[in-house]
């Protein structure tokens, strides 16, 4: 058996058993708050007190409960998962069914009272805790892959710009799990390459090179003029025990998610959506409001102290407010720190590469870490911006781009972001292009999730603490 696949069963087994142990805990812990706590008291019980051996014993006949539910939300998969926060979601969610399940079958079992408190705390402690231990799981299988072990040897179909960022993306990122073997071009004559990859084939001796290799998966990256070579790669493929991934020319119009709609028998392919529903965009706006809210009460002392530098030791106002475009192009005054001398966009607007020699000394240490930008937060307040989303442009600079670049007034769909999927992928500056952050910013439009906005909160806070380069 090859280590990739003691892997892929290794760490779905691991994680069974961290989640049941990590539910076991949560049902003593919680019985232990409930009984011998001031909860005791809070909470007077009209019976005795319940034995614990009632709570273990019940615990573990609802265990089997708890795996099949996080197998129906597809917890046991291996998915090679960067941030733990992108299982948060479904973690909260798995466990309230469990929980749900677990109330059902003690009301219909009507031979002994468990206390509904201990139901509630569980249902508290088990996410907490199948959370860490999910992440001490995480960690492990980041550890198997970055000491060679367990990773699935990889080749890429196609030469071109988008197997060309698929290869740059993810060449280095050892903790995924991948390496990547080579390339295979359509035919022996043709000179084209990807950067620092080998060539191992063309398309005629696909099936041969992908068993010399002992390659595990396949990445097909075709322009959309190419995609009829897909099935008959397909077809070279038959009787080849191997991942077949197909990576479309989504950089252009594919970013969205495709979603197969039914109507009166007739499958139709729905391209483009609203990214957020009536629902979604309150949770977001809650989430805005709650965030927004202890961000200025821990960096008020913060503010408060740049405030000063700021006046005292260049002329001018304290605040900045430029007009920025947002949600549905409407303008809004994006607010600031001042950075920057007065006036020093009175010839016109200037990127801010172009702006560096006009800092004040303050100014650039602000730039530095992004402290420049914490008075957006207020921004939020108002309901002129969200704590996540594109980061908001200028109309001069819009006009510029948006014939220039595709599907540029996308991010457009939904408000402004303090920070953005982007700019926590090091997508900022003259270094990079607008196309490729608008593709970042898309990608966050169409996969939004509530779990994807503290996953970016929590990579602006390190890239503020660590990186060189400001937002």
């Amino acid at each position: 058996m090859k280590t990739s696949t003691k892997v892929e069963i290794g760490i779905p087994l691991l994680l069974v058993i961290s989640d049941c142990i990590a539910v076991l805990l949560s049902y003593l812990i919680s019985y232990e708050l409930r009984f011998f706590t001031f909860f005791d008291e809070l909470l007077p019980r009209d019976t005795a007190l319940p034995e614990i051996e009632e709570y273990i014993i019940f615990s573990l006949i609802i265990l089997p409960i708890w795996v099949i539910v996080f197998q129906s939300y597809k917890m046991y998969r291996l998915k090679r998962v960067v941030f733990i926060f992108d299982e948060l979601s479904d973690i909260v969610k798995a466990s309230t069914v469990s929980v749900i399940f677990a109330m059902a079958l003690v009301f219909f079992y009507r031979e002994y009272s468990y206390s509904r408190v201990v139901f509630v705390m569980s249902w508290f402690f088990a996410i907490i805790l199948i959370t860490i231990f999910r992440y001490l799981v995480l960690k492990f299988e980041k550890t198997l892959y970055n000491n060679n072990i367990g990773v699935k040897r990889v080749a890429i179909v196609g030469v071109n710009d988008i197997s060309e960022k698929i290869y740059k993306k993810l060449c280095n990122e050892t903790f995924l799990g991948l390496h990547f073997v080579g390339y295979f071009t359509k035919n022996n004559t043709d000179e084209s390459g990807i950067t620092d990859l080998k060539r191992i084939g063309s398309y005629d001796n696909l099936p041969v090179m992908i068993r010399k290799e002992k390659i595990d998966n396949l990445i097909v990256a075709l322009k959309s003029e190419d995609h009829g070579d897909v099935f008959p790669l397909i077809k070279k493929c038959e009787g080849l025990n191997i991942e077949f991934m197909f990576a479309p020319d989504y950089f252009n119009i594919l970013t969205s998610k495709l979603k197969i709609e039914e109507l009166e028998g007739i499958p139709f392919m729905k391209l483009k959506s609203i990214p957020l529903n009536i629902w979604k965009r309150i949770v977001k706006r809650l989430f805005d409001i709650i965030t927004a809210s202890i961000l200025i009460f821990i960096f008020s002392p913060v503010m408060l102290i740049i405030a000063v530098l700021v006046k005292f030791t260049s002329p001018g106002p304290v605040f900045y407010r430029q007009e920025r475009v947002g949600l549905d192009g409407v303008k809004f005054n994006m607010i600031k720190f001042r950075s920057m001398i007065v006036d020093a966009e009175k010839e016109g607007p200037k990127s801010a590469d172009e702006q560096l020699s006009r800092y004040t000394v303050v100014g650039k240490w602000l730039r530095k870490y992004s402290l420049d930008e914490l008075p957006q937060f207020f921004n939020v307040l108002n309901g002129s911006m969200s704590m996540v989303g594109p980061r908001p442009e200028r109309e001069f600079f819009i006009n510029q781009l948006k014939d220039e670049i595709d599907n540029f007034l996308e991010r457009h769909r939904v408000k402004a972001g303090v920070t953005g999927w982007s700019q926590v992928n090091g997508l900022r500056g003259a270094k990079t292009s607008y196309q490729t952050r608008i593709e970042y910013d898309i990608y966050y439009i169409e996969n939004w999730s509530l779990a994807f906005d503290i996953k970016i909160i929590f990579k602006t806070l390190k890239e503020m603490l660590f990186s060189k380069e400001a937002f």
